[in-house]
């Protein structure tokens, strides 16, 4: 008794990029920025769920700290062509902080929309002014020493940080300029620093800002590309506020997003596997021996499975009986064919449950969606076939003949 499996899978690997950026209007004074990131499954790492930022970074966390910005978790990128100038002499001490070198960013986490451009199904990012610096020009005299004060190096607060500031211990200086960087704590408020001498004129050269991301869990996302942006306003009162004193040429800031995301999903079937032989327990001449009818004919067929993202699986069948495929002998006769799957740990079913031998049918009830809890690479699954007894009773009516069929399992990542 010979059946025939034949195993069709629409995805065998599914490459998906999500990619984060159109093409956006904006105020004609801005500065754009492109942030990328991927999620591609790793087998020698499957529980890491996470996206990898490929934004090239610029600036003093790659150039020069690396290791204090991979500690807190920020990256850097360094804009040349942001300027900001003093709107006249910084007074020494002045009463409001404002006017002197004053830093207030969005340090809190902002949610934002990317949408899959394909599907439109929308996710959330989050994103947080994680650090910020830059190169700052005086005028000499006084130059740099313009920053000291009674026992306080002038260099303090630029090489270390202001409250609620912290510093990254790095800071390179000549007789007029320093390039510095800050890092800023969730929810921090504004940092400054204080002049002890009057600085005639001020100005800023480059701009260095740290970020940080919340990204979406992938595996529960679509592969393809997903595009969406954020802006900050610039200037007195807005979200990147440098004061009253000084006054940034551009007016937006706006990060645009390309989030990259390539799902696995291949199933390997053994050789011959595509064909399944259903025997009765112990195989044909354990009953003929023991003369006892078989309580049920059957076959396990074992599959490896790589998944990464949520699929569901169908039953296709070259004969149809009910909600099932059916097996058809030389003379027309015919029983059902009942399939069922088991899934690997790690893989769950719309239910959140682990799968065994969970039905298949014809009208995909019970199979819609399977979702991985983690990276699942190569493991074990089965197809379970089986004729039941009462069926296995009729087949037994006809000895010496052969029933065959088609049944098609379709592993489909469209969901």
């Amino acid at each position: 008794m010979t059946l025939i499996t034949a195993m069709k899978k629409r995805l065998g690997l599914c490459a998906f990029a999500l990619v984060l950026g159109a093409t956006y209007s904006l105020p004609a004074l801005a500065i754009v920025e492109q942030i990328t990131a991927v999620f591609r499954p790793d087998p020698a790492n499957p529980t890491s769920n996470k996206f990898v930022n490929t934004t090239p970074q610029s600036g003093l966390c790659p150039w020069h700290v690396p290791a204090r910005c991979e500690a807190v978790n920020t990256f850097s990128i360094r804009n040349s062509s942001f300027r900001a100038y003093s709107n006249g002499p910084i007074p020494a001490f002045p009463e409001d902080p404002r006017q002197s070198a004053y830093f207030k960013v969005p340090s809190a986490f902002r949610d934002l929309q990317v949408t899959h451009t394909v599907t439109g199904r929308a996710e959330t990012v989050q994103m947080r002014i994680a650090g910020i610096g830059g190169r700052w020009n005086v005028s000499y005299p006084p130059g740099v020493s313009g920053w000291a004060t009674p026992g306080v190096g002038w260099n303090a607060y630029w090489r270390g940080a202001p409250a609620p500031c912290l510093p990254i211990n790095y800071m390179a200086a000549g007789q007029a300029y320093a390039l510095f960087f800050w890092i800023v704590p969730e929810n921090a408020g504004a940092c400054s620093v204080t002049n002890g001498m009057e600085i005639g004129r001020m100005s800023y050269s480059t701009l260095e800002y740290g970020y940080e991301l919340k990204t979406p869990n992938p595996l529960g996302m679509d592969a393809g590309t997903y595009e969406g942006s954020i802006t900050y306003t610039m200037g007195p009162g807005g979200d990147m506020d440098f004061g009253t004193t000084m006054i940034p040429d551009e007016n937006t800031l706006t990060f645009n997003f390309i989030l990259s995301v390539e799902h696995v999903l291949k199933i390997d079937l053994p050789a011959g596997g595509n064909r399944i032989e259903l025997l009765p327990e112990g195989g044909w001449q354990a009953w003929l021996n023991q003369g006892r009818r078989p309580s049920r004919l059957w076959r396990d067929q074992t599959f490896a499975i790589s998944a990464s993202s949520r699929f569901k699986m169908t039953l296709e069948c070259g004969l149809v009986i009910g909600n099932t495929c059916g097996l058809r002998n030389n003379d027309g006769d015919e029983v059902p064919l009942q399939v069922a799957v088991s899934l690997p740990y790690g893989l769950r079913d719309q239910h959140d449950q682990g799968v065994n031998k969970l039905p298949l049918r014809l009208d995909g009830v019970g199979t819609e969606l399977f979702q991985p809890l983690q990276y699942v690479n190569n493991r074990e699954g089965k197809l379970h076939f089986e004729v039941g007894k009462d069926d296995v009773a009729d087949m037994l009516k006809k000895p010496g003949s052969t029933y065959s069929g088609v049944a098609t399992v379709i592993w489909d990542s469209e969901v």
